[in-house]
């Protein structure tokens, strides 16, 4: 295995003999100051058994998807390795976030209110980029950078909403409000847009019916308990 990309809670690897691209989850979690956050740019810590534990938990949300044709890059999962086969596609350096109440960064850019719902859901698109703090980014910018193709910014939100749908519902199921999500996408040669990277609380905030919004760490036990693992 060839690590072709380091991230902050997964590495991208590819299998030199085969070609085929894995996902290695972590034990790494987001965060600042010892304080675990899954909208923080920086890895706050690590948590034994956190890697494996996504992985399920990716596993369970990528086939719910897939269920309802939403396409994903999921293949399989191997949880013990904490590897995950996925299509080798082409993944942009950018971040489809969607939003049901107003939360985390959002307050602190407008000056806003924890809590406040959006009817229709709010969604944003920003460019992963530490070092200028992910800023948004527009479908003619993300053209003038080639990281899209024409079409594919649109095509890329009507996914999110759809995800948006799922993920919800099934959270509900659990008992858990889906507050917002980010999810990254991919295309493959032919331009077909796919649900890349994960599915776990890393990318999302939840309450709890006592309104309370638990770290990520908490979370993926929470969930953990919910799915058939």
């Amino acid at each position: 295995m060839k690590t072709v990309y380091q991230g902050k809670t997964k590495n991208v690897l590819t299998d030199e003999n085969t070609g085929k691209v894995y996902l290695l989850f972590k034990d790494s979690a987001t965060g600042e100051k010892g304080v675990f956050d899954p909208g923080s740019n920086t890895v706050g810590g690590s948590v034994e058994g956190k890697g494996k534990t996504g992985l399920a938990i990716t596993r369970h949300f990528f086939e719910i998807l897939e269920k309802k044709g939403i396409p994903t890059h999921y293949i399989n999962a191997d949880i013990e390795k904490g590897l995950m086969e996925v299509k080798k596609l082409t993944v942009p350096p950018l971040e489809f976030v969607l939003r049901y109440f107003t939360a985390g960064s959002m307050c602190r850019r407008f000056s806003l209110t924890e809590g406040i719902a959006f009817d229709p859901p709010y969604t944003e698109v920003t460019l992963k980029d530490d070092a200028n703090g992910d800023p948004l980014i527009s479908e003619r910018i993300c053209l003038i950078k080639g990281l899209l193709r024409p079409g594919q910014y649109n095509e890329a939100l009507e996914l999110l909403s759809r995800v948006g749908e799922a993920l919800k519902a099934e959270l509900a199921s659990m008992g858990y409000t889906l507050i917002d999500f980010k999810i990254e996408i991919g295309y493959d040669g032919d331009g077909k847009i796919y649900v890349a990277d994960e599915i776990t609380p890393d990318i999302w905030r939840i309450k709890d019916k006592n309104g309370n919004i638990p770290n990520q760490i908490d979370c993926a036990e929470m969930i953990l308990e919910k799915i058939n693992f």
